[in-house]
Parts: C-alpha cells; sequence; structure tokens
C-alpha cells in the first residue's frame, strides 16, 4: 500500500502546480508534510518543447520541490473530459495515496484545460468518498476515501481568494522549480515561437502577483486559494 499523503497537488498540465502553488508546497515539505503530484495531461498540444521533454522537466522540479511523489495520468491534452472514465482514474489516486487535502487548478480561467480540471477533481473527490463505487488497482480492492478540503489555487485571472498562504522563505524555491521547465518560459537562446508564457515579463508577474498578495497580509510574498466549502476555524486566534 502506498503511503498516505497530506497534501496531493493536482495540475491540468506539468508545470501548473509549480506556477500556482509552488511555494505552498515547498513549505508544506519543510514542515514535515507528505506531499505528491499528478498531473493529468503530458502537455503534449503546447507550443513549445515536448511531451517528452516536459517529463524530464516535471521530474527536476518534482525533486527541487522535494515532494513524495509525482505521477502522470496521461490524459489527453486539450481533450480530456470531465466524464466518468476519468473520474474513476482519480477516485482511484485519490484512494491510493489518501491525502488529507487536494490542491487543484483555478475554477476559471484563460486556459479551458484549467476550468474543466477544477471540476474533474472536485467531482472526483466528492465521488471518491462513496463506498459503493468499486476500484480495484493492482488487483487489489480500494476502499472509499474522501479528502478534507479541495483548495483551487490561482492561475492566469486575478480573482478574488478566499485565503492566502505566507511563502515569503520559499519564493526562490518556488521560482527555481518554475525554471526547470526551461521549455516553456523565458529564455534568450530559444528559437521556439513566443507563448503568453514565454516572456520574461510572464517570470516578473509570477513574482509579482506573489508579493502583492503578500502585502495584502503584511508579508513578503503568499499564494491565493480558493474554495467551494466554508472556511472554518477552531477559535478565532487562530487567523494570522
Amino acid at each position: 500500500m502506498a503511503k498516505q499523503l497530506d497534501i496531493l497537488a493536482f495540475g491540468a498540465h506539468p508545470d501548473d502546480v509549480e506556477l500556482s502553488c509552488g511555494g505552498t508546497i515547498a513549505k508544506e515539505v519543510s514542515l514535515g508534510k507528505k506531499v505528491g503530484i499528478v498531473d493529468l495531461t503530458r502537455g503534449e498540444l503546447g507550443t513549445r518543447g515536448s511531451a517528452e521533454i516536459r517529463d524530464k522537466e516535471a521530474k527536476q522540479a518534482a525533486s527541487i520541490l522535494g515532494v513524495s511523489m509525482r505521477e502522470n495520468l496521461g490524459f489527453r491534452d486539450g481533450f480530456f473530459k470531465n466524464d466518468e472514465a476519468n473520474q474513476l482514474e482519480i477516485i482511484k489516486i485519490l484512494r491510493k495515496y489518501r491525502p488529507k487535502l487536494v490542491l487543484c487548478n483555478a475554477q476559471t480561467d484563460r486556459h479551458i484545460d484549467h476550468g474543466r480540471a477544477a471540476l474533474l477533481i472536485h467531482e472526483a473527490s466528492f465521488l471518491s468518498g462513496l463506498r459503493k463505487i468499486d476500484t480495484v488497482v493492482d488487483g487489489t480492492p480500494q476502499k472509499p476515501w474522501r479528502p478534507s478540503q479541495v483548495y483551487h489555487y490561482m492561475q492566469w485571472n486575478n480573482d478574488p481568494c478566499d485565503f492566502v498562504v505566507d511563502i515569503s522563505e520559499y519564493i526562490d524555491k518556488k521560482m527555481a522549480a518554475i525554471l526547470a521547465f526551461g521549455s516553456q518560459f523565458y529564455n534568450e537562446k530559444s528559437n521556439e515561437p513566443e507563448t503568453p508564457i514565454s516572456s520574461q515579463q510572464f517570470l516578473d508577474s509570477i513574482q509579482n502577483r506573489a508579493a502583492d498578495l503578500g502585502r495584502t497580509i503584511g508579508v513578503s510574498y503568499a499564494e491565493g486559494f480558493t474554495t467551494q466549502r466554508q472556511l472554518a476555524v477552531a477559535q478565532i486566534s487562530d487567523l494570522i
């Protein structure tokens, strides 16, 4: 049986997680939490690089963040659906690693895969807790498992967030994990076509957003999240 994870972060494409919650992951790993990443697709429709290159980059980024595992489900980039077959694949992953908390794509975003992935993960997280849905992995029936929380990270859109996480001490590791995807982001020696994310300005915007979110809570850098469930604390002093 696979070791239980505290946090499992899903991304529609390799680099989604690094761009949007890499600092949070690095922080939680430093605190002793077991964190994993699951990419839904290999990003094969991306303008720059290739699926094979992104496989290698994802492995390097995972090493930088210090996560316990990273898997790719091989869904079709651009064309995967929120259907029963894909929900069952997500359910198998959730029941395998039994994460207490799930992070996943933004609920609405410029890229059509992101919102679809968000709904797919959210619905599968609920269904995974139903005991009458049977799944079998390596010949062994799985037990139901439902994560306690599903949080959506911010992506292209500057939507209002429900809460932010202080990542001030982890911004450098976040940026290093992003830059592991050298085929996708700014490289002055690259001869590949330019894309909305291949400029130096885009990389600057990632750090600038983190700085602006940090400003709102009086720290240097932060990452923002939304949730479809009411947030709660045991006591009001738990808020910072």
